[in-house]
């Protein structure tokens, strides 16, 4: 058995090559000799999101505080919010963050293939981000 003590790894911020607007991720868990999952968790300022991306075998995000979107390529617009559990199939491009006027924090958990858990792919436009879930 093995303790992750809270705290214990620094916060990072987000690359801009990943992200629009500001980001921190702090690191849970990562793959070792017996897993392949990673987990963390990531804090969005509001009008803060991901650049579409991918992940090879999935991935699992549990909304804990805010509130934001998640939205498939070619998919609806979905309002999350704290306690809202999203699973993003092997392979779908999608992207998610926080709403226009408030912050988002989720816990995002992956598996890697072949060593690599994610595809990042081009930044969201402007034009394709909603803004405001009330407007939604």
């Amino acid at each position: 058995m093995e303790v992750k003590r809270c705290g214990t790894v620094a916060s990072v911020k987000g690359p801009a090559d990943w992200f629009t607007g500001t980001v921190r991720i702090d690191a849970m868990f990562q793959p070792n000799e017996t897993t392949r999952a990673s987990g963390g968790s990531v804090t969005f300022e509001p009008g803060a999101r991901t650049a579409w991306h991918q992940h090879p075998r999935g991935q699992t995000l549990i909304v804990t505080a805010g509130s934001g979107y998640v939205q498939r390529w070619d998919g609806p617009l979905e309002a999350i919010r704290p306690g809202d559990v999203v699973w993003i199939p092997a392979g779908v491009k999608h992207w998610h963050g926080a709403s226009a006027e408030t912050f988002m924090t989720h816990i995002a958990i992956q598996e890697a293939l072949d060593g690599k858990a994610v595809d990042w792919l081009e930044h969201v436009a402007d034009d394709q981000y909603p803004g405001t879930v009330a407007a939604r």
